[in-house]
């Protein structure tokens, strides 16, 4: 079956296509190319001043999440779920150059028949323990509560938000600008950060639709039947052979794959508060954070340039496991999946070996992973192992 029916059939969108026409007539903010939306100082009205508010989810990630602790127990996963949502606010914002001065709450709807006040209670604690580690890299976030609510009608299992808000200095925004000559230095979502506890998937809260169902048994279709919607068709649903449980091994370990696959999303606010301090905001012509539209999503800030990857990480373990249990198109893979790559800075050569030795003292790897070139118009060539694809 091709990608894009799978998708169809599945009712999710690698591209967001729909969204995104919803959306292009809204007011784009002050700075366009920025990459979350900023806006004018409404809070206080100090025109050297601007806001940003952002608001994510964990996405079907609390699907898997709740099919995993129903077979296992294990509540930590949880823990995982809130840093998932908290992570695809904070280092969006971060993009932009905010670190500092942030609000977060926010917004759970459960179906109490299913998920417990004990889930809920640690998904609270889990959000207030991942704040406080935050503070200590120098990242100023502040709770401000929010909304837990029990509308099992509407939602099967759990869905998980935020919304971040901060107001910074104009002078301090960096908005994207990405020119023909600057190299790209990516860092890598996977391995274990010297602030993480265990081996990190780098799956982060993207493509966890296609991964779920592609890479897991048939069995579970019957057996949590509430982890997927009822009008989804029968062959998309649980077509992999693995199940939660069993194991892969990856650097002498053997890893559960239910258990890598819901690897908490990596957040490198630690890893840009550094970055901030010793690398001059002139010098950063863009940050991307390689979320939705994965290795594609630089596209959308772009003007007139070749943005060129040839020089990507090694596929890590996880995108190899999804890519041969689904049988998905390479070139699919690189827009749906981060395929080892979440953050991407666009800079001046002289200033890539910086970031890359910032990123190494935290223990996630970096390298130059491609530059960029003038053209005509908007292109991206990837050249990987398995091929060199055009977008």
């Amino acid at each position: 079956m091709k990608d894009q029916l799978k998708y169809d059939l599945r009712g999710v969108s690698a591209t967001k296509d729909e969204v995104h026409a919803a959306i292009k007539d809204l007011d784009k903010g002050l700075y366009p190319q920025a990459f979350c939306k900023v806006l004018p100082d409404v809070a206080a009205g100090d025109a050297a001043y601007c806001n940003l508010m952002h608001a994510d989810t964990a996405g079907t990630k609390t699907s898997l999440a709740y099919m995993y602790w129903k077979e296992t127990g294990d509540l930590s996963v949880w823990k995982g779920i809130a840093q998932d949502a908290i992570v695809m606010n904070l280092d969006d914002m971060a993009c932009v150059g905010c670190t500092a001065g942030i609000l977060l709450s926010s917004t759970i709807g459960r179906n109490k028949n299913l998920i417990t006040g004990e889930v809920i209670s640690t998904i609270i604690q889990s959000t207030v323990e991942f704040v406080e580690q935050l503070r200590e890299y120098g990242v100023d976030v502040h709770l401000a509560g929010g909304e837990t609510a029990d509308v099992g009608d509407i939602v099967r299992s759990i869905d998980v938000g935020y919304t971040a808000f901060a107001r910074m200095k104009r002078d301090q925004l960096i908005v994207n600008n990405i020119q023909p000559g600057s190299v790209i230095v990516g860092l890598a979502s996977y391995g274990q950060a010297s602030y993480e506890t265990e081996y990190n998937g780098g799956m982060g809260s993207n493509g966890l639709t296609s991964a779920r169902h592609d890479v897991f048994h048939k069995s579970y279709a019957t057996q949590y039947p509430d982890s997927f919607d009822a009008n989804t068709p029968d062959e998309v649903i649980y077509v992999g052979k693995k199940k939660l449980t069993d194991t892969i091994e990856i650097e002498g370990k053997n890893i559960q794959i239910g258990k890598l696959v819901l690897s908490p999303t990596r957040t490198f606010m630690p890893v840009l508060s550094e970055v901030f301090k010793q690398v001059k905001k002139e010098d950063i012509q863009g940050i991307i954070h390689c979320t939705g539209g994965a290795q594609t999503k630089v596209m959308k800030f772009v003007n007139n340039v070749h943005v060129i990857k040839n020089n990507l990480f090694k596929t890590p373990p996880l995108f190899e496991l999804i890519q041969s249990e689904s049988g998905t198109d390479w070139k699919e893979m690189y827009q749906v999946f981060n395929m080892g790559n979440r953050l991407e800075f666009y800079v001046p050569e002289h200033v890539a070996n910086t970031i890359v030795k910032i990123a190494k003292g935290f223990n996630i790897d970096a390298q130059i992973i491609g530059r960029v070139e003038a053209a005509a118009e908007n292109k991206l060539t990837i050249e990987s192992p398995y091929g060199t694809y055009t977008y």
